[in-house]
This record gives structure tokens, C-alpha cells and sequence, in this order.
């Protein structure tokens, strides 16, 4: 049975891959982060990324690099990937805003939507539905929104302020930015040319209501890896899931 859907979601991606990953060192010293493998999978992250992407149907990536490109680039080139690739790197600071509006010049159809990740995001989740989603809604872009634990334990009081219970580690209240997008063709165009889009265009198509959040399905994986206790305990949370 052919699926209404499958036309509108994207096969095509960008990724995110400059950062410098100043807190993961001494990891970083000689790779760049998505260069750094996750303890016990033998692969890097950006390996596991691609995985992911042409899992849920995309052909092509644009990576962009920035921070030890040649690193990225080799390792890119001399292995076996499930996506087509093409490198891209920034030969001067364009912030987060013109870097993807630089990487998206090279996707290979800019008509069609298109997915973007950061280069430092571990995760397993429907991108098809995530497309779905944000179609249904009409949307230019759309950021899937995780709810990390948070590292302490919490309490609960009543409204005299007994307290009622202790809750080791409970999610967050508020869904954060976990750093993947479905984005619309005309989403590039309203990138700026240099800087930060979370501070221009995102708040400008939120106040247009053309912006949309995704709540990542319970129980799926999801994880920023920005220092070593992140590889440590993505490691550990990979091996209980039996992945």
C-alpha cells in the first residue's frame, strides 16, 4: 500500500559537525566531536548519525565541517556509508545561523524539505513521524523537543509545604532544543548570512506561529554528548538497551 505521506518527507539532511568540543578533551585534542566514538560501539558518532538518517529514508548529507575538518573529511572518505556525503567547510566564522544556511547552498534539491542535527547528538526517533508532524502542521521549521532527566533529586511538597515524596532524577519540565529539524524549503532563505538563527529566525517564525515543536515519543533514546560523563553514561544506557 503506497503511502500518502512518503512524498512530502525529506531525503535529504544536513549536519552540523564544526564544533570544537572544548569540554570534551582531552577526547577533541586531535578529532573533532563528532569524530569521538562512543565507548563500546566502535564508531563515532557522526557513523551513527548517518545510520540513523538513511534509516528513516534520507540519500544524501551535507556535513559541514569546521574544527579539524581533515580529520572528519578522511574518515568520511575512507569509510563504508549508507548516505551519499558531501563536505562543506566554512572558510571563515559564519555563527550557527550562516554556517546551515552555507551548508544547505549544497543540498542537492532545494525545493524539497530537508532534516539538520547537530554533529553531537545521540539519538533514535521517528523522523518520519517528526516530517509528518510538522507537514500536518504547516510549518517552516520544526525542532524536536527532548525532557532529559535532570541530574539531582527533586521534591515534592503540597500546597502547605509538607513534603510528599522524593524523585531521584525526574525529567524536566519544559521540552529543550535537542538539536534536529525538519525544515521547509524556504527555511534557507531566511537564514541569516552570518549569526545566530535561534536569535532571529527562529523567534520570528515562532511569532508568526510557522514554528513547531515535536515532543520526542516517550522511552525514545536521546542524549547530547558534551563531556566525557556523556560518553560514560551514553555507553552504559546503549549496553542496557542491548544496542
Amino acid at each position: 500500500m503506497t503511502d500518502p505521506n512518503a512524498a512530502s518527507r525529506p531525503v535529504q539532511a544536513v549536519v552540523l559537525a564544526g564544533g570544537q568540543g572544548s569540554r570534551l578533551r582531552p577526547y577533541t585534542d586531535d578529532r573533532p566531536k563528532p569524530m569521538v566514538e562512543i565507548p563500546g560501539t566502535g564508531t563515532p558518532i557522526i557513523g551513527h548519525q548517518l545510520a540513523w538518517l538513511a534509516e528513516e529514508g534520507v540519500t544524501d548529507v551535507v556535513v559541514s565541517c569546521g574544527h579539524l575538518a581533515e580529520v572528519l573529511q578522511q574518515w568520511l572518505d575512507s569509510a563504508e556509508l549508507p548516505v551519499s556525503v558531501t563536505t562543506v567547510v566554512e572558510t571563515e566564522p559564519l555563527g550557527r545561523g550562516g554556517g546551515l544556511k552555507f551548508a544547505a547552498k549544497h543540498l542537492p534539491h532545494p525545493d524539497r524539505p530537508w532534516y539538520a542535527t547537530n554533529g553531537d547528538i545521540w539519538t533514535r526517533f521517528s523522523l518520519r513521524e517528526m516530517a509528518d508532524f510538522h507537514t500536518e502542521r504547516d510549518a517552516v521549521a520544526t525542532l524536536a523537543l527532548a525532557r532529559p532527566r535532570i541530574p539531582w533529586g527533586a521534591v515534592e511538597t503540597d500546597d502547605f509545604g509538607h513534603i510528599t515524596d522524593f524523585i531521584e532524577s525526574p525529567p524536566t519540565a519544559y521540552g529543550i532544543n535537542a538539536g534536529v529539524y525538519v525544515f521547509s524549503p524556504e527555511f534557507a532563505a531566511l537564514l541569516p548570512d552570518l549569526g545566530d538563527h535561534e536569535r532571529s529566525t527562529f523567534p520570528r517564525l515562532a511569532r508568526e506561529r510557522r514554528l513547531a515543536g515535536y515532543p520526542i515519543p516517550q522511552g525514545a533514546y536521546w542524549r547530547a554528548i558534551d563531556t566525557a560523563k556523556d560518553l560514560t553514561e551514553a555507553a552504559k544506557e546503549l549496553a542496557a538497551l542491548g544496542r
